[in-house]
């Protein structure tokens, strides 16, 4: 679902975006979870199937920074940082909201170790 995400922001060149609202249903997930550092990031794999309850994030060209919350088949919800390897099941509704006068880039932050957001 990332990887989609990203080549969708790609091809239609969003410099700017933020995720409004995404709902559906997932095969399996990859979250990195909280507390992550360049040295030390935690990415868990879940084999089952969830629904997408909530998520929110940023969206350009330059790099996606997307969180989302997954409920399993008991109603437990677990949340994270959205990594690549989600396989949707079904489908996937995202609605993107897209900002014409601003772009967003991702920046080395020496002092986090990771891309931060700028907006210009």
């Amino acid at each position: 679902m990332k990887e989609e995400i990203e080549k969708m922001a790609q091809k239609s060149h969003i410099q700017a975006g933020v995720l409004l609202s995404i709902v559906g249903a997932l095969e399996n997930a990859t979250l990195r979870m909280a507390g992550a550092t360049p040295d030390n990031q935690e990415v868990k794999n879940f084999a089952e199937p969830f629904e997408i309850v909530s998520g929110t994030g940023t969206i350009s060209q330059d790099g996606c920074h997307i969180h989302i919350a997954i409920s399993d088949k008991e109603g437990k919800v677990i949340g994270g940082h959205l990594k690549g390897g989600c396989v949707v099941d079904m489908t996937v509704e995202i609605v993107i909201g897209i900002f014409e006068d601003a772009s967003y880039k991702r920046v080395y932050d020496k002092d986090t170790g990771f891309k931060e957001l700028e907006i210009e």
